[in-house]
């Protein structure tokens, strides 16, 4: 699966795009009474990120031969989960961050009680959007109820919410690998399982082209939390948006702490490389799937 003519980059650029005139329909900014609230929520959603679950989403869409406009509304639902999850991560009682994509975090512009509400008001209005009958029409209503499901067992005590208390409860704690690759296939890696397996679900693929994209995100999301934790121990504020070393101050339970920065970056890299197999089946399909693999494996922000 040769990518060396793959322009990821404007992959990437113009699936944000797309992901971001989708999320500004689906979520505009209104006068009335609730102006306060969607100004925090848009706040966070609009700060700048990457879009990777979004795009991952679509990518794996293609990836079974499916349209990218009709899992566009599932892409923005993710994208939504993912930016209250991260609300609530900064907030003090979590881990207490003051920025975020180089911006203040939002209980630092709307209070802790406006960010608590910013979040539930994002997560809750994901699923509104993943079940809006207008929007999911062109997908066969089993597969948009095997989709709300994955995405709610992500979002849930199975997933987000589960790795966030396994964090923690592991702060300032030993931890053995095993536990901490579990603690990581829940806090990260289930949101971009799910994200990757709903694209491939809408997209209408068969079960073995779901499983073999579901392992391949399994792989990219230990190794995106990888890199972020070595992110952590020598990235660069300007180029990360947020501030490096936290992990250290809170004594969280991290890859580099546990292996060793050098071991850190060769874990990350097998699992690149197991990733990237797990397309082997979708060739050229796959392009967009592998190169944005490569990118997770290197990125410095």
């Amino acid at each position: 699966m040769e990518n060396s003519q793959f322009d990821l980059k404007g992959y990437l650029n113009k699936n944000r795009d797309l992901v971001e005139a989708a999320l500004e329909r689906y979520l505009p900014f209104k006068e009335g009474i609730y102006k306060d609230i969607l100004e925090a929520m848009r706040y966070s959603l609009f700060a700048g990120g990457k879009r990777l679950r979004p795009i991952l989403c679509l990518a794996a869409t293609e990836a079974v031969g499916g349209s990218k406009e009709i899992a566009l509304p599932v892409a923005c639902a993710l994208e939504m989960i993912h930016t209250y999850s991260l609300i609530h991560d900064d907030l003090p009682a979590m881990d207490n961050d003051d920025l975020r994509r180089g911006k203040p975090t939002n209980h630092k512009v709307f209070g802790e009680a406006m960010a608590i509400l910013a979040g539930d008001g994002l997560l809750t209005e994901a699923f509104a959007l993943l079940s809006h009958p207008d929007l999911t029409q062109n997908i066969p209503a089993e597969r948009v109820v095997q989709v709300i499901n994955l995405i709610a067992q992500a979002a849930g005590y199975k997933g987000m919410v589960g790795g966030q208390v396994m964090d923690l409860n592991y702060t300032g704690k030993e931890i053995d690998l095993k536990s901490l690759e579990t603690m990581h296939r829940h806090k990260t890696g289930a949101l971009i399982v799910a994200s990757v397996k709903s694209g491939a679900i809408v997209g209408g693929g068969k079960a073995e082209e779901i499983d073999a994209l579901g392992e391949y995100a399994v792989q990219i999301g230990l190794a995106f939390q990888i890199v972020d934790d070595i992110l952590d121990v020598e990235g660069d504020v300007a180029e990360m948006g947020k501030r490096p070393g936290s992990d250290a101050e809170q004594n969280k339970a991290t890859y580099p702490r546990l292996l060793g920065l050098s071991q850190a970056k060769e874990r990350a890299k097998e699992c690149i490389k197991k990733a990237i197999k797990a397309l082997e089946p979708f060739e050229r399909k796959a392009l967009p799937l592998k190169a944005i693999a490569e990118y997770i494996g290197k990125r410095r922000k």
